[in-house]
């Protein structure tokens, strides 16, 4: 590759690796105003980064065309996660072979003894999560008196995830002199802090437009309702078959239980959260790699670093914490120029918040109806008569078993045969029970199915930390009535309100009559709501019953069952 700014070695193993043209963030840090001065630079998830901060810190690294001799570290690298670390150190490890670099990579999770013991043979480039670092700077494993430059890859992140004090410790032990280079998707305040504490004349670097920044992502979001969320992310899985999916949960506890759910169905499915050894998470990711698994579900911490260029789709089971951390989970699919879909599965309480969010980050977003059963077996068919229609190499046995076939069969029969043997490997969509987002936004207008529907009351409500998944199988369970006949769930102060088809409101008012109320549930009181009138309809709903005095003894302990 012949481009100026670039040092002689990188530039032959940038060819070898087929480099042709550098990205945006790449050229920018190697101009001759960066030139050994620190730097600030935003740039996107995917945007070549890594290549980026190797590139700009060859001056403090190489001497002449090799790395010198030495026994401490010339430059340091800080990422978040181990994942992002071991892949950083992979990165630099082709990047500088033909300079014979050496890299050492310190993480949680490895060996620590047989970290201390590489930092004792010498290593140019040091590559850590700040945790571990600490620990061997501490322990006088890792010397930084000799750092020439360091960088710190996703620093927002890592403040994030409450890595401040490490950080400042480790950037205290190194040199004044030093070089700082300070990657970050964006600049929080806490940023800006660090930035002008450990930076002299920074040079501000700004590669991810608004325009760029979704450029290769296709957004989208679905409202439904909370009981809903895992059966829309079955057939949101259904409907793309996405060579590699990333599904994200707030909590270690959400990730385990949507994996085994959908491993239960059939998925090939992994898990990545933070009880996972480093061993677990290894092989997680290579069954990702290598096409054993399809499905990742993750948290935000144990995502970041996840490099698979074949994730097509990225599915928000639970909401981000805010927009950052919307881009941040969202960059995982759309990299290295090719496209990607991220989809928000939003409660139908949260969609005015979500677009207040997606509209302060400028992100445009599609909303969409959940995927239903038929709109995937439709989908199914086109896929079945693609893969039937593309060309095909076939040996000589396999034509003599087609020819055999052909002649003992009619076609009819084989062609039965083949499409059942190409569906039985496919999960079954899931039935929406209540996708019609209108009436639980407030919205006016009967949802399908629910034209004069009753509604009722039970006196639970957001106080007792009442909760459409445990609201639903006690209503069902008194009332003699199954989910289709139950439509929305609307959570008040003290008390819940749902309504039941018009079919099953008589026979569930006499189940209720009947009701024997178990000991587990002692104090629970479901009564019809009292008519509204037509002027009421407009506004929110109030409360028809006086608040409970006291907490009812079966709220409390349905209320001690959530996390």
């Amino acid at each position: 590759m012949q481009q100026s700014g670039i040092h002689a070695a990188l530039a032959d193993a940038l060819a070898v690796r087929g480099y042709d043209t550098l990205t945006s963030v790449q050229s920018a840090v190697i101009e001759e105003q960066a030139h050994g001065r620190d730097l600030i630079v935003s740039a996107k998830t995917g945007s070549g980064k890594t290549v980026a901060f190797g590139l700009a810190i060859a001056g403090q690294v190489l001497e002449g065309d090799k790395a010198p001799w030495t026994r401490e570290p010339l430059a340091l690298v800080i990422a978040p996660t181990r994942e992002l670390a071991i892949q950083v150190s992979k990165e630099l490890e082709w990047l500088y072979a033909s300079a014979s670099a050496r890299v050492v990579t310190c993480v949680g999770g490895m060996d620590p003894m047989k970290e201390r013991r590489a930092l004792q043979s010498g290593a140019h480039i040091v590559v850590g999560t700040p945790g571990r670092l600490r620990d061997h700077l501490e322990r006088g494993a890792l010397d930084l008196s000799a750092l020439r430059a360091v960088v710190l890859d996703e620093a927002d992140e890592m403040l994030d995830m409450g890595f401040r004090e490490e950080l400042e410790e480790i950037l205290d032990a190194t040199p004044a002199e030093r070089r700082t280079l300070l990657f970050s998707a964006t600049m929080p305040r806490p940023i800006v802090a660090l930035a002008r504490r450990y930076q002299k004349d920074a040079l501000r670097i700004e590669t991810i437009g608004e325009r760029e920044a979704h450029a290769d992502i296709a957004y989208q979001a679905v409202a439904v309702s909370p009981p809903d969320i895992e059966h829309v992310v079955v057939n949101l899985l259904r409907l793309h078959e996405a060579e590699t999916a990333i599904l994200f949960c707030a909590t270690r506890d959400a990730v385990r239980r949507l994996h085994a759910s959908l491993t239960e169905r059939g998925f090939q499915a992994v898990a990545l959260s933070g009880e996972h050894s480093q061993s677990e998470r290894n092989n997680a990711l290579q069954s990702l790699r290598d096409k054993r698994a399809r499905v990742c579900v993750a948290t935000d911490v144990a995502a970041r670093g996840i490099d698979l260029p074949s994730v097509s789709l990225v599915i928000h089971v639970e909401l981000p914490r805010d927009a950052e951390a919307l881009q941040h989970r969202s960059g995982r699919t759309g990299r290295a120029g090719r496209k990607g879909i991220a989809v928000l599965i939003v409660p139908f309480r949260r969609r005015r918040n979500v677009e207040t969010m997606l509209r302060n980050a400028r992100i445009n977003v599609e909303w969409i109806d959940p995927p239903m059963p038929e709109q995937i077996r439709d989908r199914d068919r086109e896929r079945l008569l693609e893969m039937l229609s593309a060309p095909v190499e076939v040996d000589d046995n396999d034509r003599q078993l087609a020819e055999q076939l052909m002649a003992e069969l009619p076609p009819e029969t084989i062609a039965n045969a083949l499409v059942r043997t190409l569906r039985t490997d496919l999960p079954a969509p899931e039935d929406i029970l209540s996708s019609g987002g209108g009436q639980d936004r407030g919205e006016p207008g009967p949802r399908a199915g629910f034209e004069g529907s009753t509604w009722f009351v039970i006196n639970a409500g957001r106080r007792h930390n009442a909760d459409p998944r445990w609201l639903l199988p006690v209503i069902c369970r008194y009332g003699h009535i199954g989910r289709n006949d139950i439509g929305a769930i609307r959570i008040a102060a003290n008390e819940s309100y749902f309504e039941v088809t018009q079919r099953a409101t008589p026979g569930f008012i006499k189940a209720l009559r009947r009701a024997v109320i178990a000991p587990e549930d002692e104090g629970m009181v479901i009564e019809q709501a009292p008519p509204r009138s037509a002027e009421a309809e407009a506004r929110p709903r109030r409360a028809p019953m006086a608040n409970p005095r006291h907490k009812p003894k079966w709220q409390g302990k349905k209320a001690g069952r959530r996390n």
